[in-house]
């Protein structure tokens, strides 16, 4: 069996994770396909949940407010990958922006409070009439029953995201890493095909292993000498 130095592990581990890393990368400029490409993956889940905490209300549907801008909107925002904390907090704030008395009852629930108290709150907001201490707790924890909802649906999608973006990045790594032993001839085709298999798990933490190599090669130095 051949053996390898600290130093062409190292090596080795690196340049698993580049392929993994430049596989990634061209799954993600996939984006520039019509209609965002895999980069629409795992939307569904937060397509369902705002259906739930937008009900169509005449009255919005002609407004920036309408439920079809609001999930163009979002799935602009995840195309382009926004901080998902910013994307939450933007839906929730698009979704209290449309409190309503004829959407209060939809939303009190989906969010599991009371529906007469919401609306009243909207009435109130619409007045801009001071809430009641009943009225701002109801508020509060509808604001967190919110965040809790959209948290939920957005960890659905990111997984989803994830996992498809592993599934079309392992062909592609397989791709690069048969093209770069055709171009150095330095390992067989299988010994390719191994390392672009790897290569997808491997990207996200090659620089940790290599780092933790060299580190533990360095104590096992020290400890002998």
């Amino acid at each position: 069996m051949e053996s390898y130095t600290v130093g062409q592990l190292s090596t080795i581990v690196a340049g698993v994770g580049a392929v993994g890393t430049a596989a990634f990368g061209l799954v993600d400029a996939f984006k520039a396909l019509p209609g965002g490409g895999i980069s629409r993956a795992g939307f569904k889940f937060i397509r369902e949940t705002i259906l739930k905490l937008a009900p169509e209300v005449p009255a919005l549907e002609e407004t920036g407010l309408s439920r079809n801008s609001l999930l163009y909107t979002l799935e602009s925002q995840w195309i382009n990958g926004t901080a998902a904390t910013d994307q939450i907090n933007i839906a929730k704030s698009l979704i209290k922006l449309r409190l309503t008395p004829e959407t209060a009852g939809p939303l009190a629930s989906a969010t599991g409070v009371d529906a007469t108290l919401l609306s009243q709150i909207a009435v109130s907001i619409r007045s801009a009439t001071p809430l009641t201490p009943q009225q701002t707790d109801v508020l509060g924890r509808f604001d967190l029953l919110l965040t809790t909802l959209l948290d939920q649906a957005y960890q659905r999608a990111a997984q989803r995201y994830r996992n498809w973006a592993k599934a079309a990045a392992v062909p592609i790594a397989v791709a690069l890493a048969l093209i770069a032993a055709g171009v150095t001839r330095q390992i067989t085709l299988s010994e390719a095909v191994l390392l672009g298999l790897i290569a997808t798990p491997v990207a996200p933490v090659a620089k940790d292993i290599s780092s933790a190599i060299s580190t533990a090669a360095q104590a096992i130095q020290s400890w002998k000498s």
